[in-house]
């Protein structure tokens, strides 16, 4: 099979694509990649989430890079993506290997590259990556690697607790005593993934639930979108809790409920740590969004005079940002946010964080700190629906939508168009519909904004009909 990588790294179906011969080959490749770069003496950090076989994966991706002379140090336990992202900077390693296929269903596993910067391998990267693993195949290239217990023994293998110093930065970031002092009742749902366990060990007078080991997520992807989390919302609208936190299977992302028991997106959440970085902390820089993203935060910008960046969707794009340009914050529709002054990367832990220490500052519920930004910079409805479909039935829609984009949806003329990842349609008074095949599951990916939950209804009822889904 052809290994590429997506959004964010390589995935597949377990025992399909995602097999312990497949991951030899990437691995193998991904360390022809460092020893090739000069990167391969600094070492490997390797983490791995809760999914089926992870930590056997894992051990497997240190066999090759012990059998390739790269010292590896190993998650002694499950970890946080973004925790093992802040080790690779923190330890001066070469890279980093996540094991975890991230917010997609039960059935799919990943291989996940942080760069030395402790970011999402750049596209440049992936793209050689993939090129390396092409070569070996077509040449045979053999896998060079040793035992486990041989590789202990040799001192190229060694665990290590990635929390320590990932809780010593988030500790810099954030003020947890503040959040503690504040009386904040909160409750957590790293939806029995990696995140597990990490709020609460920060901040004890936090709840969890779904915390517990559970390979299949319960019956359902760990993503936290509304449809997911009835649970934590009954929690809130029971009273007992004044903030959700949602995180998805290795806690780079995360979704919240409101004080009302209602679904709190990544739009809001982006447009309320926006604000509270800025007028709080009084931190400083542009801002980065990607194609899917909220038009509040471009107005944000604007109120505050701050460059705004726009990318196709994944966060390998806004880390490139991150790493050329001075930026504040970025972030995209799925929940995938990062702030100046951590590392160029998500991390769904310290967004929560942000996220209690902005109602602590200000003594109001999220909802009431976004309605008041929404009333300064005008009100928004955004929805995002998922349809299956099949990858002829994609490529044919992508061909046709290609050669003959609508010029009307929905009775109404289409005042611009934007292509860079999808097909989004933008409207005279600026709401938009973006029509998205998935980058790495057999999904189509239909979104809108508008100034009216009917307006947004009407606008991806229209899209349905365009995709025939």
């Amino acid at each position: 099979m052809r290994i590429k990588f997506g959004t964010d790294g390589w995935r597949g179906v377990i025992a399909r694509d995602f097999t312990f011969e497949n991951l030899s080959l990437v691995a193998q490749a991904t360390m022809d990649y460092l020893n090739r770069e000069g990167l391969g003496y600094k070492g490997l950090v390797i983490g791995h989430d809760r999914r089926f076989l992870s930590r056997d994966f894992a051990r497997r991706v240190a066999e090759v890079a012990a059998g390739n002379g790269i010292k590896v140090l190993l998650t002694d336990d499950y970890a946080p993506t973004p925790a093992v992202s802040w080790a690779v900077r923190e330890k001066g390693a070469g890279a980093g290997v996540m094991i975890t296929a991230s917010h997609n269903p039960p059935e799919y596993n990943g291989f996940k590259l942080k760069e030395s910067f402790g970011g999402s391998a750049r596209p440049a990267t992936t793209q050689v990556l993939e090129e390396i693993v092409a070569f070996n195949s077509s040449n045979d290239r053999r896998v060079v690697s040793c035992t486990f217990a041989e590789a202990e023994r040799k001192g190229l293998i060694e665990s290590f607790d990635p929390c320590e110093g990932y809780f010593r930065q988030i500790g810099r970031y954030v003020d947890l005593d503040l959040i503690r002092r504040s009386g904040i009742t909160a409750v957590v749902d790293p939806m029995f993934g990696a995140g597990s366990g990490f709020i609460p060990r920060l901040l004890d007078n936090v709840d969890e639930i779904h915390n517990d080991g559970n390979p299949s997520f319960g019956g359902r992807p760990p993503e936290p979108i509304g449809e997911h989390l009835g649970a934590l919302s009954g929690l809130l609208k029971s009273g007992k809790y004044r903030v959700g936190l949602a995180l998805d299977g290795d806690a780079d992302r995360i979704g919240a409920i409101d004080e009302n028991g209602d679904f709190f997106s990544s739009h809001c959440i982006f447009t309320v740590v926006l604000r509270h970085l800025i007028e709080h902390k009084k931190l400083t820089g542009g801002v980065v969004k990607t194609v899917s993203t909220t038009r509040m935060v471009d107005l944000l910008a604007r109120k505050y005079d701050l460059p705004l960046f726009e990318t196709p969707i994944g966060f390998k794009h806004i880390c490139e940002l991150m790493l050329s340009e001075d930026i504040l914050m970025g972030g995209e529709e799925s929940g995938g946010l990062g702030v100046k002054g951590h590392i160029p990367e998500r991390d769904g832990i310290l967004l929560g964080l942000l996220l209690l220490e902005a109602v602590a500052v200000n003594g109001k519920g999220l909802r009431q700190l976004l309605e008041e930004t929404m009333d300064e910079i005008g009100h928004f409805f955004y929805r995002r629906i998922d349809r299956r479909i099949e990858d002829d039935d994609k490529e044919r829609l992508i061909t046709r939508l290609k050669v003959q984009p609508p010029a009307e949806i929905d009775g109404r003329r289409v005042a611009a168009t934007n292509f860079s990842d999808g097909f989004k349609f933008i409207f005279e008074n600026a709401d938009w519909l973006l029509i998205r095949p998935s980058g790495t599951e057999p999904v189509l990916r239909l979104y809108s904004e508008a100034g009216t939950p009917e307006q947004v209804d009407r606008l991806l009822r229209a899209a349905g009909v365009i995709a025939g889904v």
